[in-house]
């Protein structure tokens, strides 16, 4: 089946432009002018990525990908027309796995996407089972669980504790992780990794304000204490 992106944007020629780029990838495009119509879209035919533009008429961006996350973990990115670092923030968390600034050349977006979808699949980790504590990974089967209780994360949620968890005890710097769970030739944009590192925490650590298993090494990176 052709990979299906929902494309949200209120402008007309932003949404067509995006929509013939995508569509030259081969890709099936479903495109949605507002919040609403987006999650009824999603609704009925679950995408396998999401572009969201943050400024939308009714239900904006960041309730779109709130409501999104409530019942799927599929590939979110968020566009901003502004580097503005608080709608970048704000955009991570609410549940967006990477963002865009405008405007953008169709080619840096075809390059997100596909490095998304690369990553959908389970990291090829060799261990089939770890354990650090009270936190239990099972790559293969794309499972954590926290005192035997599954712990629901997003793909790229899980991609992060994952490299993490294949170095324990070894820290590992914000543009090592960019490289590793975002995929090469991204930015060094440390805010991606930090708000998702806080995210992550609040799923997997019992007290995310003092973390167990995911600890920050200051002015290093970060690591999963074994």
């Amino acid at each position: 089946m052709a990979t299906r992106i929902l494309t949200v944007e209120d402008d007309e020629r932003i949404r067509t432009a995006v929509k013939l780029a995508l569509e030259d990838e081969g890709w099936k495009v479903d495109e949605a002018g507002t919040g609403e119509d987006a999650l009824e879209l999603f609704a009925q035919a679950p995408a396998d990525v999401v572009l969201i533009d943050i400024m939308l008429p009714g239900v904006d961006g960041f309730e779109v990908c709130r409501s999104i996350r409530r019942t799927s973990d599929v590939p979110i990115i968020m566009v901003t027309a502004r580097d503005d670092t608080h709608d970048i923030v704000a955009g991570l968390e609410a549940g967006a796995d990477d963002y865009l600034t405008k405007p953008f050349a169709p080619k840096e977006l075809s390059a997100r996407i596909r490095a998304m979808l690369r990553r959908v699949r389970t990291s090829d980790s060799g261990a089939t089972h770890l354990r650090f504590g009270d936190l239990e990974i099972i790559p293969e089967e794309g499972v954590v669980r926290r005192e035997d209780e599954e712990v629901h994360l997003t793909k790229t949620e899980f991609r992060l504790l994952l490299e993490l968890a294949n170095s324990p005890g070894r820290v590992l710097s914000r543009e090592v992780l960019l490289e590793r769970v975002w995929g090469h030739g991204y930015f060094a944009d440390g805010r991606l990794v930090d708000v998702h590192v806080r995210r992550l925490r609040t799923k997997v650590e019992a007290d995310p304000a003092n973390p167990r298993h995911v600890v920050t090494v200051r002015g290093l990176g970060y690591k999963l204490q074994t």
